[in-house]
């Protein structure tokens, strides 16, 4: 069974009495543990009882597949269902399920952690395809209204809101993972003392590490055509293991917002009410630059970039080449396009 992204907190909530095989995969790994951790709160009285749960590495299983079974059908020494968490999940336990699920012993919770899975995918493709027992819930990184809740949510235990210019801020530097977004923000919340709103000064004095910076300065450099600029924030951004697909797709997020507001501007709208319009925010310090982009870079020249952006993430999965030289051309072809129209 595939559970869309908008079900998925439903559906970990309070997952069908059916369903005993949960596959969490993505690139948001603290996302996945979350979930995974939600899903032994529902199982089990204790997350901690020693008795009931079970955590193996994806190593054990495929060293021996009889153990799925095994641990499903034991019976637990205390009462109540056992919680089993396969970690480092992969397509080498594709088989060793196929099995199982052909024979599926005792009512165990199974769960597998696993990192990002293609469509191509043989263990997401079995999980998704399983109508009776199985499930498979894609854990990607917050962004748009999700991530402003986890924010506000978050905040909100603490007795903190964040006015609009914080919270931009905040969108724009939080969501690549569930656990570092929450972190960052409970380090805020300390921050903050016995203070209530949280303003720009107090996000940009907590939140937004040097390697944020340093992302920020790759993607502005690109899209302003600043070789010299890319180059030498690029470098800083691989060596603070920033890693190229994920660059890539704050560089497609980046277009994106250029070509919502070039569309708002067609219906218009003036540059600056366009920033107004976007969601998150334009940050103040950024919004300059930004306008300028909107002036430089036309409809069709957005496309192309994307085009690059694109493919450029396809070659960094399948091609031998290294992903950081792959991500490096694609980025100075959008600076060179950047530059052709001054």
């Amino acid at each position: 069974m595939k559970i869309s992204a908008g079900k998925a907190d439903g559906f970990i909530k309070n997952p069908p009495s059916d369903i005993r095989c949960i596959l969490l995969f993505g690139p948001d790994q603290g996302l996945v543990f979350e979930r995974s951790k939600a899903l032994a709160a529902y199982t089990l009285d204790d997350i901690n009882d020693p008795f009931n749960t079970v955590v193996l590495q994806a190593s054990d299983v495929k060293s021996d597949p009889a153990i799925i079974a095994d641990e499903a059908a034991a019976m637990s020494l205390t009462g109540g269902r056992r919680f089993i968490r396969i970690q480092d999940a992969a397509d080498s336990l594709t088989s060793a399920f196929k099995t199982y699920f052909s024979d599926p012993l005792g009512d165990a919770i199974i769960v597998l952690e696993a990192g990002e899975l293609s469509a191509r995918s043989t263990l997401r493709k079995l999980f998704e395809g399983d109508k009776s027992l199985a499930a498979a819930v894609a854990c990607y990184g917050d962004e748009g209204r999700n991530l402003s809740e986890v924010i506000a949510q978050t905040l909100q235990k603490h007795g903190l809101r964040a006015d609009r210019d914080a919270m931009g801020y905040l969108l724009n530097h939080l969501g690549s993972d569930r656990q570092v977004s929450r972190g960052e923000l409970e380090k805020l919340a300390i921050y903050m003392g016995d203070e209530t709103m949280v303003t720009m000064d107090h996000a940009m004095a907590c939140v937004g590490d040097s390697g944020a910076f340093s992302l920020d300065n790759v993607i502005m450099s690109a899209a302003n055509g600043d070789h010299g600029g890319l180059e030498t924030a690029l470098m800083r951004c691989f060596d603070e293991g920033n890693q190229p697909i994920m660059i890539l797709r704050m560089l497609a997020r980046h277009f994106h917002r250029l070509h919502m507001a070039k569309g708002s501007i067609s219906k218009g709208y003036n540059a600056d009410e366009a920033l107004k319009k976007l969601r998150p925010p334009v940050i103040f310090k950024q919004a300059p630059a930004f306008k300028k982009q909107l002036a430089s870079w036309d409809l069709k020249r957005i496309a192309m970039a994307m085009e690059v952006i694109t493919q450029a993430e396809m070659d960094c999965k399948v091609t031998g080449n290294p992903p950081e030289t792959v991500c490096s051309r694609a980025l100075m072809r959008i600076a060179q396009a950047a530059r052709a129209r001054r």
